[in-house]
């Protein structure tokens, strides 16, 4: 049996092929909808997030013989704000607020200023050495910082610096993570025809790094100063060898004296925990909004 192949006649138009529609999420300019399983997912990290802070807000609202029971308490109690008022004034919270504020806002400004200088000239300027610096400044972030310690306290030891606030400071005015970021950054975000325009228009180096650096690295910096304010804050083991509880305290020194005895107060510690943190809170509801903003632009550029 054979089959006979029909031509089809001249004077036929072919059917154009048939166009594949894209879905909607992959159409230019579309935006991408979550499915269920997102909201699932972003739903356990959050309560994964705010169950440490939950926690520590229950067991200030406690007292220590409730916290030591089986099965531990998981609603708040009656003794929040007695708790509160007890750690404030045992722990001179006040005063501790005051030297933490002014010691993580003095390390941020400086990391940042000195940070993006640094990072401008390994992005941007040519000078001998420049990859071996930089090579030097990353493997400093390699070291266990534990290691510095002894010789940093034998230092300060002999500066008459401890139980001073500047012994806290010093140590922190240079990050070599915030000099390895700005200059990760400043690479993509700053192009070289910008700051060649502002030579040719006569600009002086200091004039290109107020005029234009800092413009363009204002949202790294804003990034970079909320990460070492943070983390300032939240230091312990340095301001711990260094301050004293009666002396110059920071927040987490200070909080390190509460309920101390035979029998630790549970109840009390949170109490002071939940202090220290509500500022750091109250910072991320201002600039928070500002930050991510800032991380989603550099993500962009980059």
């Amino acid at each position: 049996m054979t089959t006979t192949l029909t031509k089809p006649p001249a004077d036929a138009v072919p059917e154009p092929p048939k166009r594949l529609r894209r879905p909607k999420s992959a159409r230019a300019g579309g935006q991408m909808h979550a499915g269920p399983l997102a909201y699932v997912i972003l739903a356990l990290f959050t309560i994964g997030s705010l169950g440490p802070l939950v926690w520590t807000a229950i067991a200030a609202s406690r007292d220590t013989n409730r916290l030591a029971q089986s099965p531990p308490p998981f609603w708040f109690g009656s003794n929040l704000f007695h708790n509160l008022d007890v750690a404030w004034t045992e722990a001179n919270l006040g005063e501790a607020f005051v030297n933490t504020t002014f010691v993580a806002g003095v390390s941020a400004v400086t990391v940042v200023f000195l940070s993006t200088l640094a990072g401008f000239a390994f992005a941007k300027l040519r000078f001998k050495g420049r990859g071996a610096l930089m090579l030097i400044v990353v493997g400093t972030m390699m070291v266990p910082p534990q290691l510095s310690v002894i010789p940093l306290y034998m230092m300060v030891a002999k500066l008459d610096w401890t139980d001073q606030l500047q012994a806290v400071i010093f140590p922190s005015l240079v990050s070599a993570f915030g000099v390895f970021f700005m200059r990760q950054y400043l690479i993509q975000a700053l192009p070289d025809e910008l700051i060649e325009a502002a030579r040719v228009d006569g600009a002086s180096s200091w004039r290109v790094i107020w005029h234009v650096v800092f413009p363009a690295a204002r949202p790294a910096m804003a990034v970079l100063g909320m990460l070492v304010f943070v983390q300032t804050w939240n230091d312990f083991l340095w301001p711990f060898l260094v301050l004293t509880q009666t002396g110059n305290p920071t927040v987490q020194v200070a909080v390190a004296g509460l309920g101390r005895g035979f029998t630790p107060d549970q109840s009390l510690i949170m109490a002071g925990a939940l202090l220290g943190t509500l500022p750091l809170l109250f910072v991320f509801a201002l600039f928070g909004k500002q930050i991510v903003g800032g991380i989603m632009q550099g993500a962009v550029k980059g």
